[in-house]
């Protein structure tokens, strides 16, 4: 086999991993997923939004996130996130792991994914991206501290057990981006929606939600040396409920403080500041004060972020990148 073909075949199966996300995103349409954790500052943790986002940044990086949801709140969600990514094979591929812990109420849910991604070059400054994510998730449930589970003639809460449940995990998404750009579409999960796991531990029979699909873009604008404006938008779409979207600017000055601010429709307003402390660590923090009638019932949301990225990352990195 000769070394030409032998490079043919490495580049056709490439494209071909790069595209197939398109192909089971299409696919997916009849597919239900569960009910994704929520950020803020979903433009500083891709990887937990889309897996095609592996590598995408070419140094190795690692993200600890942290959302506390409607603070005040008794049973508000709580999402705890810790990934790693790097690029390999000249950046051709990227890779990642996840380790997350999403509580709500009495449900909780533990788990791990990996990612895969394939980047191609498809212009001077152009990558087109396609990501796979494998994963298993442990679904739990405690009755036990469900308000007034004593309720005579509900069956579902005599038992004092606490059934536990281990999933797998699929998630699929293609990324494209430049040095000023990018868009992607994403599913992080298709397979079944933890919250019908307790109806399947009773019935057996395996019950869905509703299919959810990102779409998320954003864009470097420069004002002049010192000052960057960046806007960006993620839009959650769930059948059977309306689209939602967060609008977000940010301003970058000198590459050093970023500061901005967010409208969720339908739910909040959102302020947030980013600080690149050193060359390699970068932290953030959000803060989401409802406009609905919780802002009644809570003090608001509260989301940190710390990302370090190993190495010269002056060096890893060729232009100043803000996503």
């Amino acid at each position: 086999m000769t070394k030409y073909y032998k490079m043919n075949i490495c580049k056709k199966s490439i494209i071909a991993f790069a595209l197939l996300p398109i192909i089971i995103l299409g696919s997916a349409l009849n597919l239900h997923a569960q009910t994704e954790p929520m950020y803020s500052q979903y433009m500083y943790n891709m990887l937990g939004v889309n897996p095609a986002y592996a590598g995408n940044r070419e140094a190795t990086s690692l993200n600890f996130f942290q959302r506390i949801q409607w603070s005040g709140l008794k049973g508000a969600p709580k999402t705890t996130s810790v990934s790693i990514d790097q690029a390999i094979r000249d950046g051709k591929l990227g890779w990642g792991m996840q380790v997350y812990d999403d509580r709500l109420g009495v449900e909780a849910a533990t788990g791990f994914n990996f990612m895969l991604s394939s980047r191609i070059r498809v212009s001077e400054k152009g990558i087109l991206s396609g990501g796979l994510s494998l994963g298993m998730m442990n679904y739990r449930i405690n009755l036990m501290d469900v308000n007034n589970r004593n309720t005579p003639g509900d069956i579902s809460f005599i038992s004092s057990a606490k059934p536990s449940q281990w999933n797998p995990s699929i998630g699929v998404g293609i990324y494209y981006n430049t040095d000023k750009f990018y868009a992607g579409v994403s599913s992080p999960s298709v397979l079944r929606s933890r919250l019908a796991k307790y109806d399947n531990f009773n019935s057996g029979v395996q019950k869905m939600d509703d299919f959810h699909l990102f779409a998320n873009a954003g864009y470097v604008v420069e004002i002049n040396e010192d000052v960057k404006l960046k806007p960006s938008t993620m839009i959650k779409m769930v059948s059977g409920a309306p689209i939602e979207a967060d609008i977000n600017l940010n301003l970058w000055l000198k590459d050093m403080l970023g500061l901005g601010g967010s409208y969720r429709t339908g739910d909040a307003f959102v302020g947030m500041a980013e600080i690149q402390a050193t060359s390699n660590l970068r932290f953030g923090y959000a803060y989401d004060m409802p406009f609905t009638a919780l802002k009644y019932f809570t003090k608001g949301s509260h989301e940190i972020m710390i990302r370090y990225e190993f190495g010269n990352f002056r060096n890893s990195i060729k232009s100043t990148r803000h996503f």
